[in-house]
């Protein structure tokens, strides 16, 4: 029997069964591709309350395809520490690491609309849609503090008797699931979004005893960054940084080119080569409205199902 692991991305989420209810929804919406029908097993890496306090309580803001400034609300009671206070106990390459990723996001201009580059500058480097200053400011905080606590495997409490080393506990949680993966007849196939790119890859590349997985699929992913990729060495070289040795089969990128995590650098195929020859599958399916990071959005996508069915078997 196939199954399929999900890894979820950036911010605060619902419960997990409930997320993975989005998910399988989103997926089979429209005629799309039904894994309970098709017999497909699935399971969540659920990662989000090692960073928050607890589940988000307004299910449609976080996975949702449209957008209304009830999700800053949302945020906001989730998690007072995006106010980014944390940055200031960062020092040395740390910090030089968190200000580089923050001025490649524009992060000042996200901050004080005052400093964003006047019209005659905006190049393909910046967004096409604007977004409104609210959701910038706030996703992008949530980003940073997200990948910077994974990567450089900061201690967080998120509530009383509650204490974690992010990478630590969530390389646990992704191993175990990928083992209950492994254990199937198969194929086992993990699909992951945004910042669950980085921690699936991460495992799949750098974490001792990962399990093997069948094949690899990346949405919305920040894995083209260089400051992501940074912290991958010395286990990544753009020559080699296809995780052979735990991925079995292929690989496939998805993204939209205005999505702001993924839109720096979309394409993994150059970076993350097989002894020197690019394998993985960049695939551009683009989504619609203002907010293209949206998971519900990519999983509607006939490229994505396309490929997912295509790994699956089916």
């Amino acid at each position: 029997m196939p199954h399929v692991t999900f890894i979820h991305g950036i911010a605060n989420k619902p419960a997990k069964d409930k997320l993975l209810n989005i998910w399988t929804r989103a997926l089979a919406h429209d005629e799309g591709l039904d894994l309970g029908a098709e017999g497909v097993t699935s399971s969540m890496i659920y990662w989000a309350d090692v960073m928050y306090e607890k589940p988000a309580d307004d299910e449609p803001a976080y996975e949702s395809s449209e957008l209304s400034e009830s999700l800053d609300l949302a945020l906001r009671r989730q998690d007072p520490a995006l106010e980014m206070s944390w940055r200031d106990m960062v020092a040395g390459p740390e910090e030089a690491w968190v200000e580089s990723l923050a001025t490649k996001f524009n992060y000042a201009a996200l901050v004080d609309e005052q400093l964003a580059p006047p019209e005659s500058e905006i190049g393909p480097q910046f967004e096409r849609i604007p977004l409104p200053g609210w959701l910038k400011r706030r996703m992008m905080q949530t980003f940073l503090r997200d990948v910077h606590h994974y990567l450089f495997n900061a201690e967080i409490s998120p509530r009383p008797g509650s204490n974690y080393r992010v990478q630590d506990e969530i390389r646990d949680r992704t191993m175990a699931a990928f083992k209950e993966g492994a254990s199937k007849p198969g194929p086992h196939v993990a699909v992951s979004h945004s910042m669950g790119t980085v921690i699936a890859y991460d495992c799949l590349k750098r974490a001792p005893n990962c399990p093997r997985v069948d094949a690899f699929i990346t949405i919305g992913s920040p894995l083209g960054l260089d400051e992501i990729q940074d912290q991958f060495k010395p286990e990544w070289t753009r020559q080699d940084g296809f995780p052979g040795a735990r991925l079995a089969g292929g690989w496939v990128n998805v993204y939209d080119h205005l999505d702001p995590v993924a839109g720096f650098d979309p394409n993994l195929a150059n970076d993350y080569r097989r002894n020197g020859v690019g394998v993985i599958t960049d695939i551009n399916e683009q989504n619609w409205g203002r907010w293209r990071h949206d998971i519900t959005k990519y999983l509607s996508g006939a490229k994505l199902r396309a490929k997912l069915t295509e790994f699956l078997g089916l």
